[in-house]
């Protein structure tokens, strides 16, 4: 696989190696050019393109995966930021990446792989417009007014074709960014994730007396054993915690993966460094038993939401992760007046705790033409089927129903 060049005050780079430059010649008077890394530009003027209160594509933060290890090209992640310009300056940023695989996006398409395989047509690598290991909705495309938003939609097919590369995808996609997508031929790719939304809720009791009353009987109960179990927990900002509690909190995370047998997505260094700055949007909730940190959910904030994204735990205790996970979540948004919590990806046992169903939207366009007709024809048939799951999924709700407003208490 090819490598990035690195780019630098303002010149124009490509991707060689692969089929052909990754790179358009000028058209009307826009010009392209790609980066190996983010920090090729300056916070300010990367930041200024998207939305502040998303914190995954803010600067520190995907610098910081690429400084790190996290992501490159031994990892099947090359970063390759596409930057539009005209004279004016930088019109639309694009965080984009060289897929050489399909894991850690959360959007599965090994059997869309499979496929182009089987008809001679290497899948890998791929264009991905993503935000590495984190299946949030929010901004893909940075972009100064509409224009420059769809212009830089329209470059992601444009940069797969010039490349000879199998297709471009946009995962994870909010409805601004998803609009310009469709105009640039991408088609929509659906699935269901879980979010608490916060009702105005005056503490966690409150929240729960909204639910039938089996269910809030059930939640009741696990919390109590957490409870009885002698574990408490602190709720601290990442640069709160000093270099040896982070090293704790990496041991806790680093242990989920290595139950599974699998290698962590992010490295020690990334959260020593990330993690501490003063104005992380990491926030943990940290589990103790006695003076022993023996659990850990790794959150970011941002904006008015909560963003769960990683848990690691010493041992199994029954009922400690949907405690330190959802319900510290929970109470912590209560707290801090904010709106919405997204808890991360898949979890059906999410609904039975406080969260809704919500669809969640990917883009997607395939170079070759018969697969993507084939993928064209069955993400319909798809949409169809995901949105009668998440009627289905949200009748089985655990809020009050009308009826049980009324009822007494049983």
């Amino acid at each position: 696989m090819g490598t990035a060049q690195r780019g630098s005050r303002g010149t124009d780079v490509s991707l060689t190696g692969i089929g052909s430059p990754l790179s358009l010649p000028p058209s009307r008077a826009m010009r392209v050019r790609h980066l190996e890394c983010a920090s090729a530009i300056p916070a300010a003027q990367w930041d200024a393109l998207f939305p502040p209160g998303y914190p995954f594509t803010r600067h520190a933060f995907l610098t910081a995966l690429e400084r790190h290890g996290c992501v490159g090209p031994e990892l099947g992640w090359t970063p390759c930021h596409a930057v539009l310009a005209d004279d004016s300056g930088i019109a639309a940023i694009a965080p984009l990446y060289l897929k050489a695989h399909s894991y850690g996006e959360f959007v599965c398409d090994f059997a869309w792989a499979d496929a182009s395989r089987r008809i001679g047509h290497p899948y890998y690598p791929k264009l991905v417009n993503a935000i590495p290991f984190t299946p949030c909705t929010g901004p893909r495309l940075g972009a100064r007014d509409a224009s420059a938003r769809i212009a830089m939609a329209q470059q992601l097919p444009a940069l797969a074709t010039a490349a000879g590369l199998s297709g471009a995808h946009a995962l994870f996609v909010d409805d601004t960014d998803f609009a310009a997508c469709v105009t640039a031929g991408m088609v929509e790719r659906n699935d269901v994730q879980f979010h608490w939304y916060n009702a105005g809720y005056a503490d966690f009791t409150a929240f729960l007396a909204t639910f039938s009353s089996d269910k809030r009987k059930k939640i009741l109960r696990e919390r109590r054993r957490i409870a009885e179990a002698g574990i408490r927990f602190e709720h601290r900002a990442g640069h709160e915690l000093d270099e040896a509690a982070w090293r704790q909190v990496y041991r806790l995370y680093a242990n989920t993966y290595a139950e599974r047998g699998q290698r962590p997505y992010l490295t020690r260094e990334f959260f020593l460094d990330y993690g501490r700055q003063s104005d992380t949007a990491v926030r943990l909730v940290l589990a103790f038993e006695g003076t022993e940190m023996v659990a850990v959910a790794i959150l970011l904030r941002g904006g008015d939401t909560l963003y769960g994204r990683h848990w690691g735990a010493a041992d199994r205790y029954n009922g400690l992760h949907f405690e330190t996970c959802y319900y510290q979540g929970i109470e912590y948004c209560i707290r801090e007046g904010l709106n919405h919590f997204d808890a991360g990806a898949q979890g059906e046992h999410k609904l039975a705790r406080g969260f809704t169903p919500q669809i969640t939207r990917s883009a997607h366009w395939l170079a070759e033409p018969r697969l993507f007709d084939a993928v064209t024809d069955h993400l319909e048939r798809e949409r169809a089927y995901v949105g009668e799951r998440e009627a289905l999924l949200d009748a089985h709700s655990p809020y009050k129903r009308v009826t049980d407003a009324t009822s007494p208490e049983v």
